[in-house]
């Protein structure tokens, strides 16, 4: 059977500090997690009873291990998990200093196996059929993966929700307008475009939300979602509908995998055939649990999680 989310690009593993409010040369213990913003999407959506899969590779390592064990505990399929012998399994290790600064350290270098899939290896026939594909902006940063990317979007062809999550992560390129063009590419083959307002500037050269709404609208895709971090979410789709979701109140421990939170639960909606502004809420009150949580992967909450913290939303207001 076809899946219901299929998702591409980064996997790794996420080394993050026990101890918060310290630097890295301080910290004495690390847990370590399942990693990758769309690996994570994934897991998000699995948390929701959707079967879910990721194309993606991994080192020949123990970590690489690690990954195919961790998805099957999560649920996900690993049948497209690749092995690539160019480098080891990425670590990404991350300082954490509530409220809004988290720092990354990527060890990607010189190339990650994630960054190593061919559009040859792609079992197009899954893609095409997936009900939702999900793919981000560091997929389209080194080829092969570029290319297998953008064969991907364009074996779909808009014929189901394709999402590109602009995910711009600076260290993986030369410059932003080299970035702008290959997100070009991707966006006329994509039907939801999401990011924060950096990643929109990248993809569109417009910040202001409106206008980088407007213009990922104009690239081509039909459902816009601009994240707004504390000032909420801004959705806008091809007729011009406008839903503005608040922010959620929540207590930050570490806010890096509040976006994939977000992106898991948004495919959840979209799949249950939710209007837009259910959706977003939804994908909005998903990231803010993940926030208040340590890890990202572990994190991801259920449907029961996600309506109860929007009921204690509602009876706040």
């Amino acid at each position: 059977m076809p899946f219901e989310v299929l998702t591409m690009g980064r996997v790794g593993v996420d080394v993050y500090p026990l101890q918060t409010g310290v630097g890295l040369a301080e910290v004495t213990s690390f847990g370590r997690y399942l990693g990758g913003s769309p690996t994570n999407v994934a897991v998000a959506a699995a948390r929701y009873g959707r079967t879910a899969a990721v194309i993606t590779k991994s080192g020949r390592d123990p970590f690489g291990d690690f990954v195919r064990t961790a998805l099957a505990g999560y649920g996900v399929d690993s049948r497209f998990v690749g092995t690539s012998d160019i480098a080891p399994t990425p670590v990404t290790f991350c300082e954490i200093f509530p409220p809004d600064h988290f720092p990354l350290y990527f060890y990607r270098l010189p190339k990650a196996p994630d960054l190593d899939i061919a559009a040859g290896e792609l079992d197009l026939g899954a893609v095409r059929d997936a009900a939702v594909f999900w793919m981000t902006g560091t997929g389209l940063s080194e080829e092969p993966s570029r290319s297998a990317t953008l064969a991907a979007l364009e074996h779909r062809a808009k014929g189901a929700v394709t999402v590109f999550d602009l995910d711009w992560r600076p260290m993986f390129w030369s410059d932003a307008a080299h970035a702008r063009t290959q997100y070009g590419q991707a966006l006329r083959h994509s039907t939801v475009a999401v990011g924060n307002l950096d990643e929109c500037e990248v993809a569109t050269g417009e910040r202001e939300p409106y206008a980088a709404a407007k213009a990922l609208l104009a690239a081509g895709v039909e459902l816009a979602v601009v994240k707004q971090g504390p000032k909420g979410v801004l959705a806008m789709d091809q007729s011009g509908a406008v839903a503005e979701i608040p922010p959620v109140p929540v207590d930050v421990v570490n806010g890096l995998g509040a976006g994939d939170a977000f992106g898991g639960a948004l495919c959840h909606g979209l799949l249950s055939g939710w209007d837009t502004r259910r959706a977003v809420s939804f994908a909005n009150a998903a990231g803010s649990l993940v926030a208040g949580r340590l890890s990202c992967s572990d994190a991801m909450p259920t449907e029961v999680e996600v309506n109860a913290k929007l009921d204690e939303v509602a009876r706040a207001v």
